[in-house]
């Protein structure tokens, strides 16, 4: 947790104490329902939660702002940010239900009452978000399909989708562009801010 200090000094004792609960919860409720790979449980901190707080070392969701983590599998990196802008919202969204089912015993277990949750898939979810967040879902293109129509752009200059993405993307940039020229993109190197073999060629890809 020293490093989490170092990261977000402005973290409250209460959010220490949910990311230190959060390995222990994921290891039990894995073991019952399989939403970790048994590799990547091994490394939780670095490629779960440290992964999906990146998303926080480069911008901050502003207070009473709304986020729709899209795919959400297990939770990330929507619980994990949930627990990092306590006065935003976030809506968890998954098409599997046994992966909503764990997501809901662990924000439960941590009386995160910033988070609502569905089992549905992206292009079912109602309503607009300042914020869209998602993780390893598929290309940028098809997914911008699904999610343009639910941001709301018009509340916050940082508004929009924030993918965290790893490996090569200048492809799929280079599709996404020819296809949304009016949208911005940038990319942000995780590496720059967290110095880890994991996190060479993870990315997060924002888009407005």
């Amino acid at each position: 947790m020293e490093l989490l200090k170092t990261l977000f000094p402005d973290l409250t004792d209460t959010q220490l104490e949910s990311f230190e609960k959060l390995e222990g919860l994921y290891q039990l409720w894995n073991a019952q329902i399989n939403v970790i790979s048994r590799k990547d449980i091994e490394h939780f901190n670095t490629r779960h939660l440290l992964h999906s707080l990146s998303v926080g070392l480069f911008t901050s969701f502003k207070s009473g702002g709304k986020v729709l983590d899209v795919g959400t599998g297990g939770g990330f990196p929507g619980v994990p940010l949930a627990i990092l802008f306590p006065d935003t919202e976030f809506t968890l969204v998954d098409s599997i239900g046994k992966k909503i089912k764990v997501v809901n015993e662990i924000t439960s277990e941590l009386k995160l009452t910033n988070v609502t949750t569905h089992q549905l898939r992206a292009e079912e979810v109602e309503g607009e978000f300042d914020y869209i967040v998602s993780r390893a879902v598929t290309r940028l293109a098809p997914f911008y399909h699904w999610i343009q129509n639910k941001i709301d752009f018009s509340r916050f200059t940082n508004s929009g989708l924030y993918a965290l993405k790893g490996g090569n993307l200048s492809d799929e940039i280079k599709s996404f562009k020819s296809e949304f020229r009016e949208a911005h993109v940038e990319e942000f190197d995780i590496s720059t801010k967290l110095n880890d073999d994991f996190f060479e060629t993870k990315k997060i890809v924002f888009v407005n």
